[in-house]
């Protein structure tokens, strides 16, 4: 699904000399490398500050305590999505409100989110699934409206630009009161281990956030909010400087296997292919709006599953995110939920399929599994 040997080639000197830095500075937490990584995040992102941290999910859970949410307290997300999203939620003791999709974009519904909210509503959860943003015009509208939270979980989508309805772009994650994303090595900006950063333009949560990831101390030994231990370390920091000034080229490659899949399944009455929703044409080259962290076909036909298989019988990865949704997980079950709600979710989680997509695919491998698909679904 991914091939980061491949692209280890093209930074391999620049990480190797970081590293060996490193190594001979002994500063592997906090050091030089984290903070002009921080530096040259922001910069890239447009947004005042970021707060780096140890993973992506540690960034949700800590961009929600600095907001000063209290058990309870209800925070509506997506149904469809890893985990994370809503296990952070529920570590705090807040209240999860799974809601439905898109079938087009994979990502929250706004008609399932506005009637989920009620008096005890305090934030909202979008999360850019696959690459692409959900509809941020419409939250940030009816977060306005409700003064509620709007905590991006862009995972999946740096280096996205959302357009707004009035044609300006602002980087995925910086549009709501926080955004947090994950350096996990699959990620399109990916470290060699875990990492995870929140972003926000608000310098007073800044403040907290920056407290929270360590311990809780701006000042050594002095505790003033209640923290935990979540810092990037070093070496994840000078992996991802060699790779941030690549990330618009890698999203480029990523855009570019996508068209060429697009290209191949074009036409064909039991696949559909990802949609962009924000642009005019469906993959244009100067689209920005989707990264392609995953490219996620349905298959309508009812044979997803033998659809794996075969693709598994011919050294073809794939996945399948993700086939159990978030209401129906036993962690997550609740019986306020009722199955007539999560129509789209229930379909997509039987017919999606992720094929690879990477910066290091080429022609060959991109003909090679799109004949292999064709083959099953014209079999």
């Amino acid at each position: 699904m991914v091939d980061l040997g491949g692209q280890y080639k093209g930074i391999k000197e620049q990480v190797n000399s970081a590293i060996a830095t490193i190594m001979e500075t002994s500063a592997f937490i906090n050091g030089p490398e984290v903070r002009s990584f921080q530096k040259e995040l922001e910069d890239y992102l447009g947004v005042k500050h970021v707060i780096p941290c140890a993973n992506g999910t540690d960034a949700l859970q800590i961009a929600m305590m600095g907001l000063g949410l209290k058990p309870g307290d209800e925070v509506i997300t997506a149904d469809f999505t890893f985990a994370a999203t809503v296990e952070v939620i529920a570590l705090l003791q807040l209240t999860p409100v799974l809601v439905d999709v898109d079938m087009d974009s994979f990502n929250i519904n706004i008609e399932a989110v506005e009637k989920a909210i009620t008096p005890k509503t305090k934030a909202i959860v979008p999360v850019h699934l696959f690459g692409q943003c959900a509809n941020m015009d419409a939250i940030m509208q009816l977060a306005e409206k409700h003064n509620l939270f709007v905590i991006e979980d862009n995972a999946q989508a740096i280096g996205a630009d959302y357009i707004f309805d009035d044609g300006r772009k602002q980087k995925a994650g910086t549009i709501g009161h926080v955004g947090a994303t994950s350096f996990f090595p699959s990620k399109n900006l990916g470290a060699y281990g875990d990492g995870g950063a929140i972003f926000t333009n608000d310098d007073e949560l800044a403040h907290t956030l920056r407290g929270i990831v360590n311990h809780g101390m701006y000042e050594r030994y002095h505790h003033d909010v209640v923290g935990v231990n979540s810092r990037l370390d070093s070496i994840q920091a000078a992996v991802l400087r060699a790779k941030l000034p690549k990330l618009d080229g890698y999203c480029d490659r990523r855009r570019a296997a996508a068209r060429s899949y697009n290209q191949a399944f074009k036409g064909q009455p039991n696949i559909v292919t990802p949609q962009t929703v924000k642009c005019e044409k469906e993959i244009c080259d100067d689209c920005s709006c989707h990264v392609f962290h995953q490219y996620t076909l349905r298959i309508t036909n009812g044979k997803r599953d033998e659809l794996v298989k075969h693709l598994a019988e011919n050294d073809i990865p794939c996945g399948v995110y993700y086939p159990i949704p978030l209401h129906r997980q036993k962690a997550y079950a609740d019986e306020r939920y009722n199955e007539a709600d999560f129509t789209v979710t229930n379909q997509l989680v039987k017919e999606v399929i992720s094929l690879p997509m990477h910066t290091e695919l080429d022609d060959e491998q991109i003909n090679f599994i799109t004949k292999t698909v064709l083959e099953f679904v014209n079999g």
